[in-house]
């Protein structure tokens, strides 16, 4: 599948399963690397697993694992953990992590009132008007 934004263009092997994981042969991904190649695309390998969103992977992502035959493996944890969502693949999100937010500062004031909840010290109405 070729998709774009007339910006930006995406050369997609999609794949959607029931069952986990989700294998694509290595001829497929060898395929779609030569056709995003020929036409300015940048290749994805997209998975869908049943009640669960699309989720996108560059071929050579360390996620997507490479089986000793060749083929390609994209498990379903994987998937919802670290794959690329549709939002975020069309610029409309951007991803953030737990340990992106917790490297966000927060200043010591705040950070006392935060121990204090946890410690019991101080109530949560309290502290969310002292914040």
């Amino acid at each position: 599948m070729l998709a774009g934004d007339g910006e930006r263009f995406f050369a997609i092997e999609a794949k959607s399963s029931a069952g986990d994981p989700i294998y694509l042969d290595g001829e497929e991904v060898e395929a779609l690397l030569f056709f995003a190649r020929n036409f300015g695309a940048k290749p994805r390998i997209g998975v869908r697993f049943d009640r669960e969103d699309w989720y996108f992977f560059h071929p050579g992502d360390d996620t997507v694992h490479v089986t000793d035959g060749g083929n390609y493996r994209v498990k379903k944890e994987t998937a919802l953990s670290d794959g690329t969502d549709m939002a975020e693949l069309t610029g409309h999100s951007e991803r953030v992590t737990l340990d992106e937010v917790g490297d966000a500062g927060h200043d010591q004031a705040t950070l006392d009132i935060l121990n204090a909840v946890a410690s019991g010290d101080l109530g949560v109405e309290d502290a969310a008007e002292m914040l």
